[in-house]
C-alpha cells in the first residue's frame, strides 16, 4: 500500500516546524540571558564565606537587592577546566544570568551584587562590562 502524496507533505511540513521550534527557541534562549564580563569575589572563611573552593560550573543565588531581599536570580560561573577560585580569591570572567522583568536595568558597569548560597553571602561580584546577547562564556584572568 502506497501512502499518499499529501501524507509525505504533512511530514515534511512537521521536519519544517520542528526546525523553526529549535531555531526560535534557541534565539529565545539568547533573549532569556544577560551575559557580562564580571569580577567574582569569593568570601575567606575568615569571613563567613566558603571553606572549600568553587570549580567547573558553580551556581548560586545572585541577590542584586541586599542582604534581606529574597528576590534573586539564576547565574552560571563556568571557571575553565582544572581551574578553581579559592575563598578570598577574585577572578574576571564572563558569566550568564538568566534573563527576568526589571533585571536588565539592574546591570551595567559598576554594578555589585551579593553571591548567596540560600540566606549565606559567600562572595561578591561587580559587573566590569555587559556583554552582546550570544557571546560564548570565556575566561580572562
Amino acid at each position: 500500500m502506497q501512502t499518499p502524496k499529501s501524507s509525505f507533505a504533512r511530514q515534511g511540513d512537521i521536519v519544517v516546524i520542528e526546525e523553526a521550534a529549535t531555531l526560535l527557541a534557541r534565539s529565545t534562549m539568547r533573549d532569556q540571558t544577560i551575559t557580562v564580563k564580571a569580577r567574582i569575589r569569593l568570601l575567606s572563611k575568615a569571613e563567613g564565606g566558603r571553606a572549600s573552593p568553587i570549580r567547573g560550573s558553580f551556581r548560586p543565588n545572585h541577590n542584586f537587592f541586599g542582604a534581606d531581599d529574597r528576590e534573586m536570580t539564576i547565574g552560571q560561573i563556568d571557571l575553565p577546566d582544572n581551574a578553581e577560585l579559592q575563598p578570598g580569591a577574585s577572578i574576571d570572567l564572563a558569566m550568564t544570568f538568566l534573563n527576568w522583568p526589571g533585571l536588565e536595568g539592574q546591570i551595567y558597569p559598576g554594578r555589585e551584587w551579593r553571591i548567596q548560597e540560600g540566606a549565606r553571602l559567600i562572595g561578591t561580584g561587580t559587573v566590569l562590562e555587559v556583554l552582546p546577547a550570544g557571546n560564548g562564556l570565556t575566561v580572562e584572568t
